[in-house]
């Protein structure tokens, strides 16, 4: 019983560095690649499909991207979907291709970066800490019911907060090197 709360808690508290890690992604640094455009959405035939499930995603030099949507009558709706995105991409259509040139990264706007990727890491804190209240509330049941003892429980709630204790650290890992990645020009 125990060992299955703990268990869920620390395949929770792995998921929330893992989603961490992915919005983290789609902060770009200095180079562009094609995972940047992940989160954009297009209406594909009245549902909303990830862009890269309509259109080929490359890195066509060191400040571009090529984006090639597979049917025509896509092209503007893609356009359209990228300029929506909250990137700031100002894409361009030549044919069949969009190009979305990256434009240089500021110091100021690698600060305004700096913090959003502040603010997602405090984000992912919070849901680990959830986990951790929750896992601790599931042992406070446990005990009112009487199904573990005072210091079976007091033993799990302190293995809760060494695990929560290990998470956050490893999200402050992450957030240092994304922030080092960032700033460095």
């Amino acid at each position: 019983m125990i060992s299955d709360i703990q268990k869920d808690a620390e395949r929770r508290m792995q998921k929330s560095i893992e989603t961490l890690k992915t919005e983290l992604a789609k902060i770009r640094t200095g180079r562009p690649h094609p995972s940047l455009l992940d989160h954009v959405t297009v209406d594909y035939y009245g549902s909303q499909v990830p862009l890269s499930q309509v259109a080929n995603i490359n890195v066509e030099d060191a400040r571009t991207l090529s984006v090639t949507p597979w049917e025509k009558p896509m092209v503007s709706v893609v356009e359209k979907a990228i300029l929506k995105s909250d990137l700031g991409l100002n894409p361009s259509t030549s044919g069949s291709v969009i190009r979305v040139p990256m434009p240089p990264l500021t110091e100021e706007r690698r600060r305004d970066l700096a913090r959003v990727v502040k603010s997602e890491g405090e984000q992912a804190k919070v849901a680990v800490r959830n986990i951790r209240r929750d896992a601790n509330s599931d042992f406070k049941s446990l005990l009112k019911d009487k199904q573990i003892s005072e210091d079976e429980a007091r033993g799990a709630e302190d293995t809760i907060q060494k695990l929560t204790d290990k998470y956050v650290a490893a999200i402050d890992v992450v957030l240092q090197e994304k922030e080092q990645d960032l700033l460095s020009i």
